[in-house]
Parts: structure tokens; sequence; C-alpha cells
């Protein structure tokens, strides 16, 4: 794959299939993200607290740019997590000024399991797939990939 030019205008074929891609992608999301009620926890906490499993301790600034809200919004957010024990306000190591927030061990275990149940949801879904569907599917899945692992 080359890398992404920049500042021009897609062929109109590719545009078409970017928006396919992205509308499929929105409505892929929202249909396993109904398996999410099963934590007891909102949308914006499970995001706020994925950042925080896979991405590892961090500010309060850190975290609300990584979601792209205001401080004001996280701080809710993470009053909200510290209160179900999903997660911890820790001085920071290398400034006793500074505050980290971390994930407990309860709330990885809880990301985890809504995880796979997201994934048994899909898989469960993707089993009606042909043969050669779900090749095809594999292929897609491996340029995606290999397309994000680029993506500036």
């Amino acid at each position: 794959m080359t890398k992404i030019k920049q500042k021009h205008e897609p062929a109109p074929d590719t545009a078409k299939v970017a928006d396919r891609l992205h509308s499929a992608a929105i409505h892929l999301l929202r249909r396993v993200r109904k398996q999410d009620a099963a934590t007891g926890e909102g949308p914006a906490r499970l995001s706020a607290l994925s950042v925080l499993v896979f991405g590892g301790p961090m500010t309060l600034g850190e975290l609300a740019a990584a979601e792209q809200v205001r401080p004001p919004t996280m701080t809710r957010i993470v009053t909200g997590l510290e209160r179900s024990g999903l997660a911890r306000r820790m001085a920071d190591p290398s400034d006793s000024r500074r505050v980290r927030i971390r994930a407990t061990g309860k709330g990885a275990r809880l990301l985890q399991r809504g995880r796979k149940r997201r994934i048994e949801y899909l898989a469960r879904h993707l089993e009606v797939l042909a043969d050669e569907e779900a090749e095809a599917l594999k292929t897609a899945v491996r340029i995606l990939e290999k397309l994000l692992e680029q993506w500036i």
C-alpha cells in the first residue's frame, strides 16, 4: 500500500466506497454496542474506561483529549467510574501535583466481559455467511488492519 496523498479530491469510485464503508462501520458499531447495556454503564463511561484499560493511566486532560470532550465533562465521567469502582485517581509518581486516572481490576474485567459479549454477538451473525463470503470478509479485515497500521 502507498501512503495517503494529501489534499486532493478522491476518485468518485473511491469516495463511494469510503461512504459505504463509513456507513457500514457506524451501523455495525451501533448494533454490537447494544450488548453494552448488560454492563450497567453508559457508552461515555465505557469508552473512557476502554481508553484507560488499553492505553494505561493518564491525566484527566489526556483522557479528555482522547475522548474528544472538555475536561469538565471528563471529570463527571471519571467521577462516575470511580463511584462504580471501575477507575481510580492516583498521584503521578513523577509529579505529585498531577493526578493520573487508571482502570481498576474490576474495570478491566468489566470491559473484557463486554468485549467478549460483543465479539460473540457479532460472530453469531457472521455464521450465516457462505464460505466464500467469510473468506472475502477475512481478506477485507486484513486490508483494513494494514491500512490502519499506516494511518497518519
